[in-house]
């Protein structure tokens, strides 16, 4: 077991785990740690804890000292650079008539370099506006492509649900979602009805995708034939959280209805190459 600190660098950003050595720290607590970039001033939001050694990626950095007087003015110094940075950078793209539009500045806490965001349909010669920049700020410059994902999540909003945008309020990666999983969880493929506001599939069709997958594996497709203990009949619909499948079944010259749990019903073994028109 270890001991270890989750720390965030920004409000909505992804957690890191720290080593606290013999720091006793509480959630709200700002921090100094060691990064790969240098030093950096983030928020405890994990105080200490024990966890299992398998769950944690060695070398763990550590936790340099709890933020003092001088740290936190540095920091706010670092949110005034960075706010002037914003408006001399979209100054210069203009200028430069760059087909770029900046999203956000970082200046870094131990001023080894500062990063500019951007988002473009394409790629930038922004070589002349990086020389520009440094020789305003005197540090090293980085200019990052960014998505319209993070983009959106930098701005906020409410999502159709009514809810705050799940990326502005504890999402902290984003996860690949494809058109399979609403086609599994049968919503709608009208492109108003599952995209997200940055215009991309809505992250929410990915929290219950494991779910459908296993039911479905185990659920039979509309079409499909299945013994029932009323005979072997027509699957028409399935609602796949409930487990319930609904079967045409002739009788005569007659079809009738019926609800059937999963473990009610069989696939036909009899039915050759998936035959699925009559009964």
């Amino acid at each position: 077991m270890k001991n270890i600190v989750g720390v965030r660098f920004k409000k909505l950003g992804k957690i890191y785990f720290f080593n606290p050595k013999y720091l006793r720290v509480k959630k709200g607590d700002k921090v100094i740690v060691e990064t790969a970039q240098g030093e950096e001033y983030g928020e405890v939001v994990i105080p200490n804890r024990y966890v299992e050694d398998e769950k944690i990626i060695e070398p763990l950095k550590k936790v340099v000292r709890l933020a003092n007087h001088r740290d936190n003015k540095r920091f706010e110094e670092c949110r005034k650079i960075e706010k002037e940075a914003y408006k001399l950078c979209q100054k210069k793209i203009k200028e430069h008539k760059l087909e770029m539009q900046l999203t956000d500045v970082e200046c870094k806490f131990d001023d080894s370099k500062m990063l500019f965001f951007f988002i473009a349909d394409g790629r930038i010669d922004f070589r002349d506006l990086v020389k520009e920049l440094a020789a305003v700020y005197k540090t090293r410059i980085e200019l990052r492509q960014i998505g319209v994902r993070d983009e959106v999540k930098r701005i906020g909003g409410n999502g159709v649900c009514g809810r705050e945008l799940c990326c502005c309020t504890f999402l902290s990666d984003f996860d690949a979602v494809t058109i399979k999983m609403a086609k599994e969880q049968n919503i709608s493929l009208n492109p108003s009805k599952i995209s997200g506001n940055c215009g991309r599939l809505m992250c929410c069709l990915k929290y219950e995708s494991e779910v459908y997958e296993e039911k479905l594996s185990r659920l039979p497709e509309i079409g499909e034939k299945v013994k029932t203990p009323d005979g072997v009949g027509e699957v028409e619909s399935v609602e796949t959280l409930k487990e319930i499948v609904r079967v045409k079944i002739k009788d005569g010259e007659e079809y009738f209805y019926k609800k059937y749990n999963a473990d009610e019903i069989t696939r036909d073994s009899k039915v050759v190459g998936g035959e699925k028109n009559g009964i």
